[in-house]
């Protein structure tokens, strides 16, 4: 008895209008007399038809309405228009600059992105993978994470196509898009020493991270070096990561041994703008009585009081370019191919020139 009003209630809403039924690629094919099969050959942009039928069967599609259903093409050409990318934290400043660019390039090519947040943490950076994985992506872009082993095995093992960003494999041929971690901290601190300062701090991230570690403290001792000055172990101030409260605790300690620093180099642009924070709440004028160059250059950087003098890297670009070079895979088969990136000071206020 109930079923037969609810049949009864369902087609007085349709003769109401109420109800809207969604067009078929059935019905497509109808109206524009033709096969499904050529409908859904124009729809993934195969070959097989001609240029007044694929006209037709678009302007039919324009008129109906017609949506594809994203994964009813998927299960038919064995793609589902989707990107993964895997951050080690997703809410960070620097990792929106290069999402940015990751959604600019997906948007434009028709590819939905799923995102994953790691927390630096290796058991969900494989419990992401695989998660990826299984939902079929056509390609994986991860970012600006130390690449273990065993990350690096399950990415070559897969067959979905990857491609780092900020970050290397020194053991695992995984291609990567990525500026010179080394030579872009020699340039930063050669900047400081060109302005006239001798006595230079760094404070720096984890020496266990290989990529922004490790790396831009080589950079800092190679401009000491270079320059004929000594490098002074207490000067390194190593905190635990790259964020704006690593900043704060960095200064607290850079207080205690600075001596006679005149200029700080920070691992990065939240570090640095920590630095302005801490040092405004102690009085210490910048770049009057302490200069401060960062690394990324942030929108926040120029937002800072006084702007921020920082080494830039182009975030945005890096993903737009990962985007472009992955779907060029993915249609062409071509290469992907490791690029090391430019980077460059950009000049604001807080470095005092002598």
């Amino acid at each position: 008895m109930f079923e037969w009003f609810y049949i009864l209630f369902i087609r007085k809403r349709l003769l109401e209008g109420v109800i809207i039924v969604k067009p078929t690629i059935k019905d497509v094919a109808q109206k524009a007399n033709v096969s499904i099969a050529t409908v859904s050959r124009i729809l993934n942009n195969e070959k097989g038809y001609g240029e007044e039928t694929r006209k037709k069967v678009l302007s039919v599609i324009r008129e109906l309405g017609y949506q594809p259903n994203a994964v009813a093409r998927g299960l038919i050409n064995k793609k589902t228009q989707s990107i993964g990318v895997v951050f080690p934290y997703v809410s960070n400043m620097y990792s929106g600059e290069v999402l940015s660019g990751i959604e600019e390039a997906a948007y434009k090519s028709d590819f939905s992105v799923v995102i994953c947040n790691t927390d630096g943490q290796q058991e969900r950076t494989l419990r992401n993978l695989k998660m990826l994985a299984e939902k079929q992506v056509d390609c994986i872009i991860f970012v600006s994470e130390m690449v273990s082993e065993e990350t690096a095995k399950f990415l070559l093992n897969t067959s979905i196509p990857v491609l780092l960003i900020s970050t290397k494999s020194e053991m695992y041929p995984l291609p990567y898009i990525k500026t010179d971690d080394q030579f872009a901290a020699f340039s930063a601190v050669n900047y400081l020493i060109q302005s006239g300062h001798r006595d230079i701090a760094m404070l720096a991230g984890p020496i266990s991270d290989p990529i922004a570690g490790s790396t831009r403290i080589k950079g800092y001792t190679q401009a000491l070096t270079s320059a004929g000055f000594p490098v002074k172990e207490e000067n390194i101030i190593k905190v635990n990561g790259f964020s704006f409260e690593d900043g704060l605790e960095g200064y607290e300690i850079l207080k205690n041994v600075k001596s006679q620093c005149t200029a700080v180099f920070a691992a990065s642009d939240e570090i640095a703008l920590g630095v302005i924070s801490a040092a405004y709440q102690n009085h210490v004028s910048i770049p009057e009585e302490l200069s401060i160059i960062g690394y990324d250059n942030l929108k926040l950087a120029e937002m800072a009081v006084p702007p921020l003098t920082t080494v830039a890297q182009p975030l945005k670009e890096m993903g737009k370019m990962a985007v472009e070079m992955l779907c060029d895979h993915i249609q062409s088969g071509k290469e992907l191919n490791s690029i090391i990136m430019p980077h460059k000071i950009v000049e604001r206020q807080s470095v005092k020139r002598y």
